[in-house]
């Protein structure tokens, strides 16, 4: 899955959880200097930053299938490569990475198999491949809250449950089925609070993923529907957000 949003709204809608997430993954994954990395599904560069940081620009490449969100990261982290490939099709040699990274992307992959596949095809022998997706299926998603209420409001709206290491152990599975070795899993939980319920409302309104796509495509009245069953549940505010994503990561 593409995402032809603008960077902008794509930080404010996920970019204040996969910020901090992005820190909670490299310090699990112990990313050190002397490494090489890949991001694939970058996005507009949340993690790249944090690789970029920890590793220097020159030894980090960031890939994703969005030309909104490359330009975005040639803008933000300019002395960083990036391509712009699916995550099922990556454009580099075998094992030419140290380490091979897809955060907040398996469940958007067209092919998620192949694409972790891909993954470890590209990382060296001994190297990490590592993984992952919020917890959709114990409702510890960011959207959580969103979503439970859309589907009182539109009983078959995608909750993102079903999608690809939405539960646990299916990343692991994804890993060991591509061929990785001593597959290990973790949570990585992150924390953050919107002033006002509007601050927490708003970043829903501007369509970006499955879960903005879906209101914006309602019409008027079953939006307020939802909005005012999400005010419901959360009050006006100030409003803390834990939300909470599987991890995996294996040896190639």
């Amino acid at each position: 899955m593409s995402f032809n949003v603008a960077a902008t709204a794509y930080d404010r809608f996920m970019g204040r959880f996969s910020g901090p997430l992005s820190v909670g993954f490299a310090d699990w994954l112990d990313v050190r200097g002397g490494s090489t990395a890949l991001d694939v599904g970058s996005g507009p560069g949340a993690l790249t930053e944090v690789l970029a940081d920890r590793l220097g620009a020159a030894s980090v490449i960031a890939v994703d299938p969005s030309e909104p969100f490359v330009a975005a990261i040639r803008v933000r982290l300019p002395e960083v490569v990036v391509f712009q490939a699916s995550a099922e099709e990556l454009p580099f040699g075998d094992q030419s990475f140290d380490l091979a990274v897809a955060q907040l992307v398996v469940h958007f992959m067209s092919d998620p198999q192949r694409g972790v596949g891909e993954l470890r095809r590209v990382t060296r022998t001994g190297g990490v491949v590592a993984v992952s997706v919020w917890d959709f299926e114990g409702r510890r998603a960011p959207q959580s809250t969103f979503l439970g209420a859309l589907l009182s409001v539109v009983p078959d709206a995608d909750d993102e449950v079903g999608r690809a290491g939405a539960h646990r152990g299916e990343l692991v599975s994804l890993l060991e089925k591509a061929g990785c070795r001593d597959v290990e899993e973790t949570e990585i939980s992150v924390t953050v609070t919107s002033a006002t319920f509007e601050e927490w409302w708003e970043p829903y309104t501007l369509g970006v993923g499955p879960a903005g796509a879906q209101l914006v495509a309602l019409d008027a009245e079953r939006q307020e529907l939802v909005r005012q069953r999400c005010l419901e549940l959360l009050g006006t505010g100030p409003i803390g957000t834990t939300a909470t994503a599987w991890a995996a990561r294996g040896i190639r």
